[in-house]
């Protein structure tokens, strides 16, 4: 009797078992798997796309005219070579009507850089990059038939072209207004000059219809133009004689965007050979400028590049020997943009140099996201840790519960409610809702709970079997 009375208090006292409460899945580890794979994938993908920004070729539209001209020729065959070459920098030419409009389609953004002649209006937006050639003004005269070193008016001077006609080579109006800088430094009124724009095809026609009395031409030494209109003035029978320009320096100091020059003897090739002595006169440059806002990196690069192209293009086009670095003083007639200041002064910045806040801030904010990240983990383990403590409470009831328990069904039931508290306890070690020291402590737990199982059946076993009760009749 004492011990049915034992079995079922111990039955009323224990509480049902459902075998599947503790042995469900968890979507917690699915749940934490899936959200460091979307973080992995993240971080991979943000890395990539900083990799693709950082590395894909910047491309420079850069103004330049008139077409067919010299300098269309030499910018294309460079952006050739930049393209070929895979140059992190690249260039796409915008063909102009010449180096005013250049220099209005770089100051109204329409580029990047611009083609530019040093001697014309330039844009308060444009800085210089590098000297892509410089010009000589060169003025002559068609000389008598028969060869001699006369003119047949009598010009051996720039103050005698007061009442002549002067042809203008080229089909920019620039040359038309050096002329009257020219005339200007030697008091001679512009307006009893007159001033014919020609093309090259012009010149043996210009000199045997005697429609002009004198040439000017502006170009680098070995310009075709100027050796191609030359040429044609001696093939008309008369030998061109050179104007030299004995003022250059003052003209210099009264303009400072022209220099003093030196044409000399036999430039331009020629039997007998021209000029015959060296000849004074002035030059200006033509500046490959770039427009503010351009990142001073991208312009060190470019500037780099193009010095190293220019080797490769000379072979192609001569011209390209011409390129020369800016004037980086303060005083410069065009201010240096600072990246091609920082290199032609040797004072380009290294990649870690240009990067190293970037880097700086992208190793913040990546330890900052790991602890946003650790954090957020913990947060969704959270009803995880909670149900551990709940499962190690239920254990230490049932530990207490099988040293009084009289049922051995009973004891199986709950020990196999164990096993499964313990595999839920395993699987939040793994996720890492607990730590080594609370597996530890449920660890002990089961196996004085696993004892006290045992000792209880050992218990139960020896007790002798509780005496049968004879059934009571049943009254009719």
């Amino acid at each position: 009797m004492e011990h049915m009375r034992l079995f079922a208090r111990s039955t009323d006292e224990t509480e049902p078992v459902d075998p599947l409460l503790h042995s469900a899945p968890r979507p917690v580890r699915r749940r934490m798997t899936l959200i460091s794979l979307a973080a992995i994938l993240a971080l991979v993908g943000a890395l990539s796309a900083a990799y693709y920004f950082a590395m894909r070729p910047a491309t420079l539209k850069i103004a330049v005219g008139p077409q067919g001209s010299d300098d269309v020729r030499l910018i294309q065959a460079l952006a050739q070579v930049f393209s070929r070459e895979r140059n992190t920098v690249r260039m796409r030419s915008v063909v102009t009507d010449g180096p005013a409009a250049s220099a209005s389609t770089l100051r109204t953004g329409g580029a990047d850089l611009a083609v530019i002649r040093g001697d014309l209006p330039v844009p308060r937006n444009a800085r210089s990059v590098a000297v892509l050639h410089k010009n000589l003004a060169v003025l002559w005269a068609p000389g008598r038939a028969g060869g001699k070193r006369k003119t047949a008016a009598g010009i051996t001077e720039i103050t005698q072209l007061v009442g002549k006609r002067v042809g203008v080579i080229g089909r920019t109006e620039a040359n038309a207004g050096l002329l009257r800088v020219i005339l200007q430094q030697y008091g001679v009124d512009p307006a009893k000059v007159e001033s014919v724009q020609l093309a090259v095809s012009d010149v043996a026609d210009a000199v045997q219809n005697r429609k002009v009395d004198a040439f000017l031409a502006a170009g680098p030494l070995n310009s075709k133009v100027i050796s191609e209109a030359l040429a044609a003035t001696a093939a008309s029978g008369r030998e061109p004689v050179f104007l030299g320009l004995d003022s250059s320096e003052a003209l210099a100091a009264n303009h400072p965007t022209y220099e003093s020059a030196t044409i000399p003897a036999g430039a331009f090739g020629g039997a007998p050979v021209r000029p015959s002595d060296d000849v004074k006169t002035i030059s200006f440059s033509h500046y490959i400028v770039a427009r503010d806002g351009v990142p001073d990196s991208t312009i060190a690069t470019f500037t780099q590049q193009l010095f190293t192209a220019r080797q490769t293009v000379m072979t192609e086009n001569p011209l390209a020997a011409k390129i020369e670095t800016p004037d980086t003083d303060k005083d410069a007639v065009i201010p240096v943009q600072p990246g091609a200041a920082a290199y032609v002064d040797g004072d380009e910045k290294s990649f870690l140099d240009r990067y190293s806040d970037l880097i700086w801030f992208s190793l913040m904010g990546l330890s900052a996201t790991g602890s946003i990240g650790a954090w957020f983990a913990s947060y969704l383990r959270k009803d995880e840790r909670n149900t551990n403590v709940s499962q190690r409470d239920r254990l230490l009831d049932m530990l207490a519960t099988a040293r009084r328990c009289d049922s051995c069904d009973e004891l199986d039931a709950m020990q196999t409610e164990a096993d499964a508290i313990l595999r839920d306890a395993l699987n939040c070690y793994e996720n890492g809702a607990i730590d080594s020291a609370a597996l530890t402590a449920f660890s002990i737990a089961l196996e004085q709970f696993h004892n006290a199982v045992a000792d209880r059946k050992m218990l139960l076993a020896a007790l002798p079997p509780a005496p049968i009760r004879p059934a009571r009749p049943q009254v009719v």
